[in-house]
């Protein structure tokens, strides 16, 4: 009995939780000050090797967190197959770490255990010389004819960090990921050469009034966006996350407008906001930055071709990171510098995005899981829902299944316990007859416990 008392117990807190957890508004940021990162919470802690033999291994699809010094470099490994496109990225986050000097970044390398380098990409801060998440990634592409890189098996992942002399020395934090790209369909005529043009021309700027949509602090955190005009604040020295779904065959253009100075301040910031986008894989695309003088001004990213497997066999790395489809991130970071001259208040911003063309098919074998764009992604990005919405709602799913609101609940709550309270008083007679075997033993109950059944 004091076991079916524990199960009613159980089911009651789980269902209360996720009634509580449900009253979160969707699409709504934590609040977070400048320098503050929002990591995925089920992220895995590992820490990194100088001697590449004592590296730990990185699963394929799991985050982890880790740190790195000033000039050190790190190693991990991941185990790799003959054929699949793999990828591993590392968002370096300073924090409020202190002065980050221009130059300063990390270098991702993927390599093999004779140390030849199957990929690699570089993240520096750029000319703006102020902290904020930078990343980067490495890969490892299948190629016929090719013998670098091309064997299944171990492989060690290299992250590198570079800081000046003047720059800080505290830890840089690190968030990890590997993943493979699905195989394309067998037999299918795909192109081995990059594009060579693409529509250019920035199109007209959206009709509708810009509406409110607040950033995340992080990758996890990102808030979904669609075509629009969004408008949000952003404090000196923090940074705001975005993401949007783009489909295959789909161009992406992305514009950052900073607003004027309310109190009519002037002074000027060079390099006050940097705009970035990042791929589904981690790796970065492209950046653009603005300069400001207490005036209304904008930055809007390069233009860019729209999303084919083609892109990976071109020269330019910014066209190259363009080859799959999924969830793009963009951040936006203002200078710390922007505070001594404007104050710490946030200063508004709004932010363009278009998403040209009607998506065009996928050129993987199956479903291309994060290289990929489904119904559901449109409507996270239509609702501003970040990736913690999506897992939050698996906890609402019994809940909104059958209509039932808090009250329902707690009305089915109280049934239960007049439930069992009813069985214990209708079974009490019978146990004190029954209760004891040969020998005065209390018998056990037939069939045992229940079995137990991102």
């Amino acid at each position: 009995m004091k076991r079916q008392r524990s199960r009613v117990r159980a089911v009651l807190a789980a269902v209360l939780a996720a009634v509580c957890v449900g009253t979160a508004a969707p699409g709504q940021a934590r609040a977070a000050g400048p320098g503050t990162y929002a990591f995925d919470p089920d992220a895995t802690s590992v820490q990194g090797a100088t001697a590449n033999a004592e590296a730990s291994e990185l699963d394929e699809g799991v985050a982890y967190r880790s740190t790195i010094r000033r000039g050190e470099k790190l190693y991990y490994r991941v185990t790799l197959d003959d054929d699949s496109p793999a990828y591993v990225s590392a968002v370096a986050v300073p924090g409020d770490s202190g002065p980050v000097a221009y130059g300063d970044g990390i270098t991702v390398s993927l390599r093999d255990l004779d140390d030849t380098r199957c990929g690699s990409q570089r993240a520096t801060f750029g000319s703006g010389g102020y902290a904020r998440p930078i990343t980067a990634y490495a890969s490892r592409m299948p190629k016929e004819g090719s013998t670098v890189c091309q064997q299944g098996g171990v492989y060690d992942v290299l992250v590198e960090r570079e800081s000046k002399a003047t720059s800080d020395t505290a830890a840089w934090d690190l968030e990890l990921r590997f993943l493979k790209e699905p195989r394309p369909r067998s037999g299918a005529s795909l192109p081995t050469e990059g594009p060579e043009s693409w529509p250019s021309a920035a199109p007209e700027p959206p009709a509708e009034k810009p509406q409110k949509r607040s950033g995340g602090a992080g990758y996890f955190e990102a808030t979904g966006l669609e075509s629009g005009q969004w408008k949000d604040a952003v404090e000196p020295g923090q940074t705001r996350f975005y993401r949007v779904p783009v489909d295959w065959g789909q161009q992406l253009h992305a514009t950052a407008r900073l607003s004027n100075s309310p109190d009519g301040t002037t002074e000027f910031v060079g390099n006050a906001l940097t705009l970035s986008l990042d791929n589904p894989a981690g790796g970065n695309v492209a950046d653009a930055s603005l300069s400001y003088s207490g005036k209304p001004t904008t930055t809007s990213l390069r233009s860019l071709p729209p999303v084919a497997y083609r892109n990976r066999f071109a020269s330019s790395a910014h066209v190259g990171a363009m080859r799959f489809a999924g969830w793009y991130y963009l951040s936006v970071s203002l200078s710390p510098e922007l505070k001594q001259a404007y104050g710490g208040e946030p200063i508004p911003l709004e932010l363009v995005v278009q998403v040209e063309n009607d998506a065009t098919e996928s050129p993987y074998e199956e479903g291309g899981g994060v290289f990929g764009v489904t119904d559901r992604d449109k409507e996270m990005a239509r609702e501003g829902q970040k990736a913690a919405d999506a897992q939050e709602g698996g906890a609402m799913a019994l809940v909104a299944a059958t209509g039932i609101g808090l009250g329902s609940v707690l009305v089915l709550g109280l049934g239960a316990w007049t439930l069992l309270a009813r069985r214990r008083a209708a079974q009490a007679p019978a146990a004190a007859a029954d209760s004891s075997g040969p020998g005065g033993h209390r018998q056990p109950p037939p069939g045992g416990p229940p079995r137990q059944g991102w």
